[in-house]
């Protein structure tokens, strides 16, 4: 199974629509970021993790799945890195291929070195805008495609039924 762990703030920063929203509102922005990222998992069905640095917040780490995204509070002076790289460890094996959305070059190097595949933030966010062009497309083909009917008629016979349908045979 493909898992894609995302770095939170670090693709906050970096989306320029996210950017944006954190200055106004930080939990808004975490919100269309989950959000996004449930349309992504949707999509390509890999599991997704959203990992959001709790370092500065006092407490204990908190974690909830929404939408089928899984969402990480970092414990109490600990990093997203730190959680990042124990996620990857844990989740790296033969089965499941880890990739890591993050722009952090120390944080890309650290996961390359535990087998994991690295998405720079602007990466993911020209894939994300890919699959929304293709879900538009899709839609666009499915209103566009007539349904066929089960059973299969002469074209003379149809074209009987369409006159009466209409109030002309």
């Amino acid at each position: 199974m493909d898992v894609l762990v995302v770095d939170g703030y670090n693709v906050i920063g970096a989306w320029e629509e996210l950017d944006k929203l954190k200055q106004k509102d930080m939990a808004a922005a975490r919100d269309r970021l989950i959000e996004v990222m449930a349309e992504y998992q949707a999509y390509l069905g890999r599991r997704v993790i959203v990992v959001f640095d709790a370092y500065y917040v006092q407490g204990i780490s908190s974690k909830y799945r929404t939408h089928k995204v899984e969402v990480i509070f970092t414990k109490e002076k600990e990093t997203a890195d730190e959680c990042i790289e124990r996620l990857v460890k844990g989740l790296k094996n033969v089965r499941n291929q880890v990739y890591v959305a993050t722009s952090d070059y120390a944080e890309q190097r650290t996961i390359f070195g535990r087998g994991a595949l690295r998405i720079s933030a602007p990466e993911l966010y020209m894939e994300w805008r890919n699959i929304e062009r293709e879900i538009s497309e899709s839609i666009e083909e499915h209103k566009n495609v007539k349904p066929q009917s089960k059973i299969v008629l002469d074209a003379d016979i149809l074209e009987k039924f369409e006159k009466w349908r209409r109030g002309d045979g």
